[in-house]
């Protein structure tokens, strides 16, 4: 089985070297490098390419936010983990506008990282549990819900989306469709394509205008 090669961005060398120690614990995945700083983490991700890094971002030289979006510009394919202590949801959109295809906050406990990893890994969104209320609620606030189906998506479209607004990942909403994980994942592509959505934080939003949480 080819192990998930996963790089870690932080400059506490005694928090990296405990990531490193349970990463490599995982029989899935191992760390291929561990950098100090953001601009270490662009330089280790092109000289490594690894599938996921986990990112933290208050560093020198370069910061997270920064790094992640450099490293998305270079290597899109590449999956970054941000792992922070601030819990806000704008700080949060401001990353996933970034491209950080995750969110985990340092309070979280371990197994939760190796969740998230394995999460953004698999091409789903991963947003920390004890922050998704909150950055609902603060959506909720600032937008007026309307039941109008976006001109353009498709019935099905809209479906995928209100899964994904709800934390399923692309495997749980296949099995509830009844559909194949690349065809979830295709719809998903497709409706925020259309919509100008980047990651799930951009889709909770959406959702929240539409009307589509009040019930599951």
């Amino acid at each position: 089985m080819k192990k998930l090669r996963v790089l870690l961005a932080d400059d506490h060398q005694m928090l990296r070297e405990g990531l490193r120690a349970l990463v490599d614990l995982q029989t899935d995945m191992h760390v291929v490098g561990g950098a100090d700083n953001g601009r270490v983490a662009v330089a280790m991700a092109k000289e490594l390419h690894p599938d996921v890094v986990v990112m933290d971002v208050s560093m020198p030289e370069m910061n997270g936010l920064k790094a992640t979006e450099r490293i998305k510009e270079l290597f899109p394919d590449i999956k970054v983990l941000v792992v922070t202590r601030h819990a806000d949801p704008g700080f949060i959109q401001q990353l996933t506008r970034a491209g950080a295809s995750g969110y985990l906050l340092k309070q979280s406990a371990s197994s939760e990282l190796i969740r998230a990893i394995r999460t953004v890994a698999a091409g789903d969104d991963y947003l920390d549990p004890s922050v998704t209320g909150r950055v609902m609620t603060a959506y909720a606030r600032n937008v007026k819900p309307s039941n109008a189906l976006e001109p353009g998506l498709s019935p099905r479209e809209q479906e995928v989306l209100e899964l994904v607004a709800w934390g399923y990942s692309n495997k749980e909403i296949s099995e509830r469709l009844d559909l194949s994980v690349k065809t979830i994942e295709a719809h998903k592509a497709n409706s925020s394509r259309k919509l100008g959505l980047r990651g799930r934080t951009d889709i909770v939003k959406y959702a929240l205008m539409c009307g589509w949480l009040k019930d599951n």
